[in-house]
């Protein structure tokens, strides 16, 4: 029997490189971030200097170029550091892979040359052993670390704020935190507070003429000449800037359409293309995020999808008596349900809105589904 993958090989493609349009992929040119990275490097030139910078956060909504601009900083500056013959190492975390202080120290332990297994030790013992890293090193010059820790808000929702304490505190140690949620501060105590003392930049939503700008480039080093309609893209852009100027759903968006061509034996990626992506993504993302979720929280999106049916404003209270009906006697108490709507609305599934009744009256948390509701009934009752 012939394997299966030599008739797949050599098939036609609209794809002469499919990588570009990854949003792991890192150009060499970051369109209408540089400002951005400029900011961060302002900061991070102190390295050069054999002297820890100031930690940064950046804030910034899905798709904004945060990561992307973190580790093309990072590259430039290892670069910097290298023609100057300074120590200094750059490593990049993502939270959602490390989320206790216990891993995300064990992994730098081990990225600096210290064999430290991933379970087994104190944390004390994984802490020290780290921290003398910084006294002593094989290379006989002084240690500059920075660390990147993307999503941290998903790490300090977990785990607390140990790994900001210990890494705040540890000598020539310098952190950037990248976070899609302005609050997510408030899960830092203000003794770590203290000690972070970070420099904020903020990254704003691309546009849609921005946004063209980033594909038309990707474009290039993904496609031949001539496989794209003209509509493509600024279809794709003009879809993602209402998806509050998302590039990586744009980069989906073009990829997808790319994907669906080659499903039909296209040589072309047509516009249409673009509108079956953008109802492939929807259907996956929503779906992937529902069957994994826990059967208390699914129950809270039946309840808010019967409550929307009925046009209802939705609010805690009439989101909790919905709840108890689906959940016929087996449900979890009021306040729990306010944890199962910050899960959910940072899976970008539902949206709260905080609004005033008037004078006397108070303020009211109104909810809202942000997926489409058909998809969201099918793949709830095919569970």
């Amino acid at each position: 029997m012939t394997n299966i993958f030599d008739n797949l090989e050599g098939e036609d493609s609209v794809f002469k490189d499919i990588k570009p349009l990854d949003h792991r992929f890192l150009p060499e040119h970051l369109p209408h971030r540089k400002e951005q990275i400029t900011s961060i490097a302002k900061y991070w030139v102190e390295a050069l200097n054999n002297v820890a910078p100031s930690d940064i956060t950046i804030y910034g909504k899905t798709g904004t170029g945060k990561t992307a601009a973190a580790k093309f900083a990072k590259e430039q500056l290892k670069e910097a550091a290298k023609n100057k013959n300074i120590f200094v190492k750059v490593e990049y975390i993502r939270c959602t892979d490390y989320t206790t202080e216990y891993q995300v120290i064990a992994h730098l332990c081990q990225q600096l040359g210290r064999d430290v297994p991933h379970r087994g030790w104190t944390k004390a013992e994984v802490i020290n052993t780290f921290r003398d890293i910084f006294k002593t090193n094989a290379f006989g010059k002084k240690l500059i670390l920075i660390v990147i820790l993307d999503e941290i808000d998903i790490l300090l929702q977990k785990d607390g704020d140990g790994i900001l304490y210990t890494l705040t505190r540890t000598e020539n140690v310098s952190v950037l935190s990248i976070s899609n949620y302005l609050d997510f501060k408030k899960f830092i105590k203000p003794r770590v507070m203290s000690s972070l003392r970070d420099r904020e930049i903020v990254f704003p939503p691309y546009n849609a003429e921005q946004l063209s700008d980033i594909l038309q480039e990707r474009s290039r080093l993904s496609f031949d000449k001539g496989v794209l309609d003209d509509d493509v893209i600024p279809l794709c852009s003009a879809m993602a800037a209402k998806e509050e100027g998302d590039a990586r759903y744009a980069l989906d968006l073009l990829r997808t359409a790319g994907e669906l061509a080659d499903e039909k034996d296209s040589e072309i990626i047509h516009g249409n293309f673009v509108r079956e992506a953008k109802d492939r993504i929807e259907h996956n993302k929503i779906t992937d995020i529902i069957i994994t979720l826990p059967t208390q929280q699914q129950r809270v999106l039946e309840a808010l999808l019967n409550l929307t049916k009925e046009n209802k404003e939705i609010t805690s209270g009439k989101l909790y008596d919905a709840y108890k009906l689906v959940s016929k006697g087996d449900s979890v108490t009021y306040r729990r349900i306010f944890d199962f709507i910050n899960e959910l609305e940072m899976l970008g599934i539902i949206s709260t809105n905080t609004i005033s009744r008037g004078r006397g009256k108070g303020r009211t948390n109104i909810i809202s589904l942000q997926c489409d509701t058909d998809l969201l009934e099918s793949t709830l009752y095919s569970l």
